[in-house]
Formats: structure tokens, sequence, C-alpha cells
């Protein structure tokens, strides 16, 4: 018998050319028992979202996905498939901490405990995989810096939910719960970007065609806090290098600093202000050499 690491990664290559089999092994993981039931949610709420892109689709495929997505989908997979064969008793230790996380997940479910085991794998499939990013159109590589805050948001919403919220703190673990419908309000990206992949339209215009509350979302809420909450989130999932995904509180990820003025787009009115201002934070307005601006926070 292989060990409980050596047989995760064989479960993970025998789906790996199945946009099917992938989601299937993604919900089996939850059906170990009913405390672990509720949890998937959030994230099969997610992958259906995916594999509807399209971008999970094998290579061979007629339209093929995304190298990137899928390899950040595999080490997801991989995390959580060996951190059930160690429960369930095959040999071996934790070759991560992202799985380590994932075993105290299932010995004791909680919200706070799922997000931290999510996060770690996502944010080590991102670190180990930049190459393939980098290689993603501008507007790809835009979602998958969306997609990256606002899963360490909705963490930081129930566990830090002062951070996350200000004097509003108090609805954060409501919210945030995974266990609830709500939290695709925070998750669900295709509220904000286009659902087909590859992308046609540039950056900017998908920018502007985001959802007015995903825009509220992104730029009123969370871009004032981005150096607060990766500073957290990279204690939290004890992964220091998440910080290195930020420039200046500026999202980063296989992002050049060149195009650091996409970011600035579509973060100006005074509607932004005003939810920043009602979760504890001003906004400082800037003008740029870009002619954009940018807002930093403000206790």
């Amino acid at each position: 018998m292989t060990d409980a690491a050596s047989h995760a990664e064989q479960q993970v290559a025998l789906v790996r050319n199945s946009v099917a089999d992938r989601f299937a092994l993604a919900r089996d993981f939850y059906l170990v028992s009913d405390a672990i039931r509720p949890y998937g949610n959030a994230e099969l709420s997610f992958t259906r979202w995916s594999r509807a892109r399209g971008v999970l689709a094998p290579e061979s495929a007629d339209a093929p996905g995304s190298p990137w997505w899928r390899s950040v989908n595999d080490r997801l997979l991989r995390d959580k498939v060996e951190a059930r064969l160690l429960t369930d008793g095959v040999t071996g230790t934790a070759s991560a901490r992202s799985v380590e996380f994932w075993l105290d997940f299932i010995r004791t479910p909680a919200p706070g405990l799922w997000y931290r085991a999510h996060n770690a794998s996502i944010v080590a499939g991102y670190l180990q995989h930049e190459e393939l990013a980098a290689t993603e159109l501008q507007v790809e590589r835009f979602m998958m810096n969306v997609a990256l805050l606002r899963v360490l948001f909705t963490h930081a919403m129930l566990v830090r939910p002062r951070l996350a919220l200000g004097p509003l703190a108090a609805l954060g673990p409501l919210l945030a719960d995974p266990r609830s419908r709500t939290v695709r309000m925070f998750l669900d990206l295709g509220r904000s970007f286009p659902s087909e992949y590859p992308v046609a339209a540039p950056v900017e215009e998908a920018i502007r065609d985001e959802h007015a509350l995903a825009r509220l979302l992104d730029y009123g809420l969370i871009a004032p806090r981005l150096s607060a909450l990766y500073a957290y989130s990279a204690v939290s999932l004890e992964e220091p290098r998440l910080t290195s995904l930020l420039d200046d509180g500026i999202p980063a990820y296989a992002w050049p600093s060149s195009d650091r003025a996409i970011w600035y787009t579509g973060n100006t009115g005074p509607h932004l202000r005003l939810v920043a201002r009602a979760t504890g934070v001003r906004l400082r307005w800037e003008s740029r050499p870009s002619g954009r601006f940018l807002h930093r926070m403000r206790r």
C-alpha cells in the first residue's frame, strides 16, 4: 500500500481529465459525515461556476480549459484527499501544512477551521503555479486576484470581523459562515465577471460591466483593507509569502507593476466612500500620474 500522499496524488490523477469526476471527488469529501456535509456549500458553488466557465476542461477537450485553474483545483483536491486518507488510517504523515489544517477540520468541524484549511490549500496553489498564471490573459489574471482577495476577506469576516467590517463586525460571522447560502454573495464571481473562458473582453470592459454590488464590495469594503487583510492571512495560514502578492496595497499576483493603473479603474464614486466610512475607514483620494485615483485606509 502506498502512503497517503502518494495515494492522494493517484486519486487526483485519475480525475484530472474529467470535469465531472473532479466535481465528484470534491463533493465526496463532504459526504464523510453529517457534521462536515454542510461545509461543502461554498466550495462546491465556486466549483460549479468554474465548471460552467470551462476552465476545468482538460487539455484534450475540444475547448481546453485553463492549466492554471486546473492546477490550483488539483492542489485543493489533493490536500483534502490526503487528509481524508490519513484520517481513515492510511499510512504516512501530512505532506504539507495545508494537509494538517484539513486534518484539524475533519477532527473538529468548525467554520474557522474550514476557512483555514481551504484558504491554505488555495494560497499554496497560487504560489506553486504563478508561472502558469503569467501565461493567462490580463483579464483572467485580474479575476485570479479578485478570487483570492474575496476568499481571504470572507475568512476575516468570520474570525476577525472587526478588521473586515469595523463597527458592523457583529454581522461578519453570520454572513461568512461557509455552511450558509449568504456566503455566496462574497465568493460568487459569476455576478462579477464574464462566464466564458477565455474572456474576449478587455479587462477595463469587464470591470465596467461588474455588478454594482460586487464593485461596492471590492472597492468600497475590501480594497482599503488589503494590506491588513493579507498580513493577517499570512499569519493565520502560516504562509509569509502571501504578503508578496500585494504591491504597496495593490493586488500583484502575476501582475507587473507597469499594469498597476488597471486596479484604479472603477474605484471612484461617493457610494464607495460612504461604505468605507460606515465600516470604520476613511478613504483618502490621491491623484496618480495615470489620471486614476487610489484609495488608502485611514482609521
